[in-house]
């Protein structure tokens, strides 16, 4: 049995289905349910109660970055002039509009926030700094870090330990 934060509780049928659909999306409720060794209405109930629940949020497309020309993955450092929640608020607005903001974390330590973006190549990526950051008033500091390799990647929680 798994406790969510807010008490919600999961048995390890809702366990097996969270980490089988996790890994593959697209799984058909009548292979789900052969693996689960359940109906296929038990299990699709299930799955809908996960998603009415908001453990399921929604359900992706994976797409190969680089076969699609976006062959550079950067991390954005960005710190703030102040911290003022209008600043802040009005960052969130900006940075949600910038299509290349693949994910954006507000941080603690020397940073306000690290962006991961995907560019096609140093030119993108300089007219994305130079043209849509560095021009944001509020916005004291920039430091961009390119990713040589990505080691790994997944979007998995590990549900058991």
């Amino acid at each position: 049995m798994l406790e969510s934060s807010d008490k919600q509780v999961l048995d390890t049928k809702d366990i097996a289905i969270l980490e089988i659909i996790q890994e593959n999306a697209t799984i058909s409720n009548k292979e789900l349910a052969e693996i689960l060794k359940m109906s296929a209405s038990a299990t699709h109930s299930r799955v809908q109660n996960l998603k009415e629940r908001g453990f399921i949020e929604k359900t992706l497309t994976v797409l190969n970055r680089e076969l699609l020309g976006f062959d550079m993955l950067c991390l954005i450092h960005i710190s703030l002039h102040s911290h003022n929640i209008e600043q802040i608020e009005e960052f969130y607005k900006t940075i949600i509009n910038l299509n290349q903001v693949l994910e954006c974390y507000h941080v603690s330590g020397q940073f306000d926030y690290v962006l991961k973006v995907a560019m096609r190549n140093r030119k993108e990526l300089r007219m994305f700094v130079l043209e849509q950051l560095t021009p944001i008033p509020y916005i004291a500091t920039v430091q961009t870090s390119l990713i040589f390799e990505e080691l790994k990647f997944t979007s998995s929680l590990p549900l058991r330990q």
